[in-house]
């Protein structure tokens, strides 16, 4: 079984950057699809990346061009690089893992295919 824990959020102006991490324990998350998912206030969770074990990548709309997802699976960890933020980035921040057959899903936004998850780190962009 995997643990999650994400570090890295916090108050950031328009415009800035920040960068997310979440450690893994329990397991290698070698073998599995890690994703990275928010949920803003009032809204329901969405999908931001997802990132396979050979490092494929896939991206909301909403992230393309501005987040980065990357994994270092000797260090069991996962990282989001998040830049030109916004206050629409306003949210917290989870990571999950999942069968690797959960990057291949096309419904891999919703999240149901991934069974395990952090406890969030809030992200809060200033206008």
């Amino acid at each position: 079984e995997v643990q999650l824990v994400e570090s890295g959020g916090g108050v950031v102006q328009t415009g800035g950057s920040l960068r997310l991490s979440c450690a893994a324990s329990g397991d290698t998350v070698r073998p599995y699809c890690m994703a990275w998912f928010r949920r803003a206030p009032g809204k329901e969770r969405e999908g931001v990346g997802i990132i396979g074990g050979s490092g494929g990548t896939a991206y909301a709309d909403s992230a393309k061009g501005r987040f980065t997802i990357s994994r270092d699976n000797a260090e069991n960890t996962l990282y989001l690089q998040m830049n030109s933020l916004s206050p629409a980035d306003t949210a917290m921040y989870y990571c999950a893992a999942g069968r690797m057959t959960a990057c291949y899903s096309a419904s891999w936004r919703q999240g149901l295919s991934f069974g395990y998850w952090g406890q969030g780190t809030q992200v809060t962009v200033s206008s």
